[in-house]
């Protein structure tokens, strides 16, 4: 790629608004393409991520996480069980509730998935100026902030 001039332009936020969610968007559906070699489904591989992130949920919780009905979680957690990437083990104060968790392997699974997605973004960012690289460093600690607000 070749060095491209920067003008800086006063963008209102209302006009910079669906421009940003669109090219975030489209980066996220990319960087979600590039994956692993695999049977998992995007909805396995999010409640995979959920549960790693929180360490163990119930499934009504696991269901909240990921907005969808409990019935539909149910599937998706038996899916994931039968390939061992997920855990049940009994609730510490209500017999009747499970807690679930991702497994070692479902751990294992998961750096995977990223390892491959942070390869295929860095051979991305490889293809852009030292500028645009410096420039996207400090979009994204702003989308950071933005995202924690």
């Amino acid at each position: 790629m070749t060095e491209r001039t920067v003008t800086a332009k006063r963008v209102p936020p209302a006009q910079l608004a669906p421009q940003l969610r669109d090219s975030i968007t489209r980066l996220n559906r990319r960087v979600r393409q590039a994956r692993p070699v695999g049977d998992l489904t995007v909805t396995q591989l999010s409640a995979l991520t959920s549960l790693q992130l929180a360490g163990a949920l119930t499934p009504r919780e696991l269901a909240d996480v990921e907005r969808v009905q409990p019935p539909t979680m149910t599937k998706i957690v038996a899916k994931l069980e039968e390939r061992g990437l997920v855990q049940r083990t009994p609730h510490p104060t209500d017999g009747r509730q499970v807690i679930l968790a991702a497994t070692e392997g479902g751990r294992a699974v998961l750096e995977q998935f990223e390892r491959v997605r942070d390869e295929w973004l860095a051979s991305r960012l490889a293809e852009l100026t030292e500028a645009e690289r410096d420039t996207l460093r400090q979009a994204a600690e702003i989308l950071q902030q933005v995202a924690r607000a």
